[in-house]
């Protein structure tokens, strides 16, 4: 059973090829594959197919024309509806395996069709997804250790609790899950905390520095739909619907660009290692219970 190892600003994943879907990718062995001590280690899996092959499990139909579906899993073994930073990944996947049809390519994911696109002039190169429009919704607010952070509420494709504050953000402990309205996100929600919006040149229109906490997984480097969520929620705060942020997360630098009718995600995607799983690891995992990653 092959696997491979890769990330986006840090923000890291097991990829798992299984064009024809034959793998019982179970919660539990979701689980111990992200598990940093028992397993791989990651904050989350991305399963390669054929999305025609998964004509028999839940999910959206195939739309004619996308080979590809990226079954994103968080570390909890729950099912996730879209994955910024992973999907980019998942596309230097396919660039590396030969799946990728050329420097365009359209993939499936819960959420509907991302087209991702390579920059094959960028020097680390640089993937670019078009995520779809950011649904703006309600206002509502975050609370760590009693302290409350007004934000907004940021659909892209999946829940995000956007916090634009001028409190010290490296200062929150983001251990645990900060409180939210259960009865607006019933199915939980990723809860960004960003710095206001600071005009810049070189390219952008301003840059953010952000945190997030996700859903099922922790605190984590980065996260590809919180960056999104950031900048719309920056570019709002400053009184602007449009724009170009920088969006400086603790693993690294992203871009978003901000349309009227759409949003484009900007930034790296690496593959570390490639290697094969244990038949008899693969077996022990199926039969554990779930377990959060640690």
């Amino acid at each position: 059973m092959q696997f491979s190892k890769g990330h986006g600003t840090e923000n890291d994943f097991v990829l798992l090829p299984d064009p024809d879907a034959t793998l019982d990718l179970t919660p539990a062995r979701v689980a111990a594959l992200c598990d940093r001590r028992r397993g791989l280690g990651a904050d989350g899996v991305l399963r390669v197919v054929r999305w025609a092959a998964l004509e028999d499990e839940d999910g959206p139909a195939p739309e004619p024309g996308v080979e590809w579906f990226m079954d994103y899993r968080n570390a909890d073994g729950t099912a996730v509806e879209m994955c910024g930073n992973g999907v980019r990944v998942f596309a230097r996947y396919l660039q590396h395996a030969g799946w990728l049809g050329g420097s365009e390519t359209p993939v499936g994911t819960r959420s509907g069709v991302r087209v991702v696109r390579m920059d094959p002039t960028s020097a680390d190169g640089e993937i670019s997804v078009d995520m779809g429009p950011a649904i703006v919704g309600e206002h509502s607010t975050a609370s760590v250790d009693g302290a409350l952070f007004p934000g907004v509420a940021v659909d892209v494709g999946n829940p995000h609790l956007a916090c634009v504050t001028g409190h010290h953000i490296d200062a929150l402990d983001l251990t645990a899950a900060p409180g939210h309205d259960r009865a607006l996100f019933p199915h939980g929600v990723n809860v960004e905390f960003v710095s206001p919006l600071v005009a810049t040149g070189g390219g952008s229109d301003g840059e953010v520095t952000m945190r997030v906490h996700e859903r099922g997984v922790g605190e984590t480097r980065s996260c590809g739909t919180g960056t999104v969520a950031a900048a719309v929620a920056a570019l709002r705060d400053a009184d602007r619907h449009t724009g170009t942020v920088a969006v400086h997360t603790p693993g690294g630098r992203l871009r978003v660009t901000v349309e009227a009718a759409t949003t484009v995600l900007h930034g790296p995607a690496v593959l570390v290692a490639h290697g094969e799983l244990t038949r008899s690891w693969w077996e022990a995992a199926g039969r554990e219970p779930a377990r959060m990653s640690s």
